[in-house]
């Protein structure tokens, strides 16, 4: 047998551990001591931080700032606009067993799904087969080991020290294209995993530091933008072998026995701290805040045959806030995951809790996997969140994602508010949308792919003392970054006809949530048709305002297909650069098209676009806060001046009768809108009904199944799947206990 293969050396690999130990005895002495104590490692008292707690907080600013040094470094590597302008990317350190120490700034959503991609390495023996040492690279992007969706990329660099594994690098960027059934980075339109794109289940990608040639052939050949993905391999590699020097540099300066009794003192601090912040600003209890979104696909014969049909995710969260500082998260009620590309995998649900924790409950840089194990969340098998078959798409799993961790967010604002942390308050985040992309023959003559990540900027929720911020983040992102134009221009072959804030998009209330913007695109220089996606809540609001607030806007479609835009710009002529009232639409009063798409279809598959055809994308606004008759006039007044709110609305939602001069300036009337306010508060209260009679209503549709199809099947398959959410659901209705939504 020859040299390169042994398979009996295979077996005797000696242990890369601690002590003498394999990877999998250190994990499951881990988890075994916690389990055991409640602490990590069992550690009673943090004897670094205690005697010496200068030296251990340099230790963390060196490490943490070699993560974000590496971040910014990489960044400059990459050619990919996701990358460069929007900055999705992120660094993290890793115990040998995979539990993170500190990351950088970025997106912070990845902390915990390295973490699982790295414990499925150890689980499953990578230690003996196919070896981990020093100089070796993993790359994965399977939600179902650790990941979000196919377009996030790990790079996972192992870390020795005198041939003992003392951690981990990992780097993670979204890219352009993943190589998927249509172009794009986020595929809709197919109904199961092998249409996802290319799939990297902790694939050992490289050796001695470098990527072996057959990788970088390999993922190459399967995606249509492979210059960006190549780069960003090469980001992310740089940025983990930045992290692995700053470590050997702190080892250097500090002992490996200091450095490994830091690491797992750190991640201790970090659970203790979130607990004592839970126990500070928010007050113990139960809260629970369903959320639900759209998926109308039983009439779209772009997408595949068993996708073809209309479903509602639901999204039933409960909080659990205990006295000792415990949050405890359960979807029971979940409905059954789907044939679409937006079930999500246990991985990407913590990676949606990292992110939230992150801007709520953790503001600051001393993230690591202490909050994690001071935290739990309960997913039901075989729900669109924990999917009992593991070739189910998961591509586009942030559509379900969004809104469901949307009532995480109103949950902690009732428990700041029944504590009395009031500046804390937010009414949420919208859906993530629109997410435009496609491919084909693009500007350049060849065949490629994009997405465009300017959804990365949606309105925020309104807080509880003020409006929400104007397209300036996304759930996912806080640090959100619309990018430049004329960058997307370089990638697209799509024009900016024009890019603005979108009226109406702000969800009404005392105050109100930030608003959204549109882009009115004109596909250009390339006469071979491209693919388009649509995707966005259109029948049903993706979240909800919160103390009276209104939602945010929900989405609709619009496209023009066969247009007059060439003769248009021969002659010179105005061209629309925004859709603006959609009922008013600059759009079609200065384009003339052969067809003319206008719907709230705004999840469809797949598109046909061509040369001159025009794409209006619309964002969202976030949800507003508070009882919208108590929202100051003069901000109205604002908001009428500077195209936020549309004259029509400004009585009929908030009750403000302005005039406009003739300047077109208007002018709030106070005593004629503190008159109409108090009409509309009769109004209201005539219209109202008691809770009781409500319920009585509600429930004699329940049994009388007096809903449409979709939600009927919501229902019956979350009773199916969760007895303990049937039993609760038939207790709250008094429904008899053979109930059931849909018979058979």
């Amino acid at each position: 047998m020859s040299e390169g293969f042994n398979r009996s050396t295979a077996q005797t690999v000696s242990a890369i551990g601690w002590g003498g130990k394999t990877l999998k005895e250190m994990l499951e002495e881990s988890e075994r001591v916690f389990k055991e104590t409640g602490r990590y490692w069992g550690l009673d008292r943090l004897e670094l931080r205690e005697k010496d707690p200068i030296r251990y907080e340099r230790i963390f600013a060196l490490l943490r700032g070699g993560l974000v040094n590496a971040r910014e470094t990489a960044l400059n590597i990459s050619a990919s606009p996701i990358v460069k302008e929007i900055g999705e990317l992120s660094f993290v350190l890793y115990t040998p067993e995979g539990d993170s120490i500190a990351l950088s700034t970025g997106i912070i959503v990845h902390v915990h799904t390295m973490s699982d991609a790295i414990k499925y390495m150890i689980r499953n023996d990578y230690e003996h087969n196919p070896g981990i040492r020093s100089g070796d690279i993993f790359s994965n992007n399977n939600s179902i080991i650790g990941d979000v969706h196919t377009a996030d990329i790990h790079t996972l660099v192992p870390i020795f020290w005198e041939g003992e594994l003392i951690g981990w690098a990992g780097g993670v960027t979204h890219e352009i294209d993943a190589g998927a059934v249509t172009p794009g980075s986020v595929a809709i339109g197919h109904a199961d995993r092998f249409g996802d794109g290319i799939l990297l289940s902790c694939e050992k990608a490289g050796e001695n530091d470098e990527f072996y040639q057959s990788y970088i052939k390999k993922v190459s050949d399967a995606v249509r933008a492979e210059m960006y993905w190549v780069l960003d391999e090469r980001t992310r590699l740089a940025g983990c072998h930045m992290v692995r020097d700053q470590v050997y540099r702190v080892i250097r300066e500090e002992g490996i026995e200091t450095y490994k009794q830091f690491i797992r003192e750190v991640i201790e601090e970090g659970r203790r701290s979130l607990r004592e912040r839970i126990k500070e600003v928010t007050f113990p209890g139960v809260y629970e805040s369903p959320r639900f979104i759209d998926v109308p696909w039983k009439q779209d014969h772009s997408v595949a045959h068993k996708a073809r049909k209309d479903v509602l995710m639901h999204a039933p969260l409960t909080v659990r806030i205990g006295m000792s500082g415990e949050l405890d998260m359960s979807f029971e009620g979940a409905n059954r995951w789907g044939y679409h590309s937006f079930n999500c995998s246990p991985s990407a649900m913590q990676g949606a809790l990292w992110v939230q924790l992150t801007q709520t409950l953790i503001p600051n840089d001393k993230v690591n996997d202490g909050a994690y194990l001071a935290t739990s969340i309960q997913l039901p098998l075989g729900s669109w969140c924990n999917p009992d078959y593991h070739k189910v798409s998961t591509t586009m799993s942030w559509y379900f994602l969004v809104p469901a961790f949307s009532g995480l967010i109103r949950s902690l604002a009732r428990a700041y508010y029944s504590r009395g942390y009031i500046e804390e308050i937010s009414a949420s985040f919208p859906l993530t949308g629109n997410c435009m992309q496609g491919g084909g023959i693009n500007h350049m003559g060849f065949e490629s792919a994009f997405t465009n990540f300017e959804f990365s900027s949606e309105g925020t929720g309104a807080l509880y003392i003020k409006d929400g911020e104007d397209c300036t983040a996304a759930m996912w992102n806080p640090e959100g970054d619309m990018g430049e134009a004329e960058t997307w221009e370089i990638l697209e072959p799509l024009l900016y006809l024009g890019r603005s804030i979108k009226p109406m998009t702000p969800g009404p209330g005392k105050y109100r949530g930030g608003a959204g913007i549109e882009s009115v695109r004109m596909l250009y220089r390339t006469p071979e048709q491209i693919l388009f996606y649509s995707m966005q809540d259109g029948h049903v609001f993706g979240s909800a305002g919160i103390f009276g607030g209104y939602p945010g806007n929900a989405g609709y479609r619009h496209s023009l297909h066969g247009t007059n835009m060439k003769e248009i710009i021969q002659n010179q002529r105005p061209y629309p650069t925004r859709d603006g009232d959609p009922e008013h639409s600059e759009v079609e009063a200065l384009v003339i098209a052969e067809e003319n798409v206008f719907d709230k279809h705004a999840t469809a598959g797949p598109q046909i676009f061509r040369e001159y055809d025009i794409y209006v994308s619309v964002h969202r606004g976030g949800p507003g806060l508070g009882d919208v008759l108590e929202r100051d006039p003069h901000l109205v007044e604002k908001d009428l001046n500077e195209g936020y709110l549309l004259p029509r609305y400004a009585e009929s939602i908030y009750g403000v009768v302005a005039e406009q001069s003739s300047d077109g300036t208007w002018k709030a009337d106070l005593e004629k809108t503190a008159a109409r306010r108090e009409q509309m508060r009769k109004e209201r209260l005539a219209r109202a009904i008691p809770a009781e009679a409500f319920l009585e209503r509600e429930r004699d549709r329940i049994l009388h199944r007096d809903f449409i199809e979709p939600v009927l099947e919501m229902y019956q398959s979350s009773m199916d799947l969760s007895p303990e959410w049937r039993e609760k659901f038939l207790k709250f209705w008094e429904l008899p206990e053979d109930f059931r939504m849909v018979n058979g």
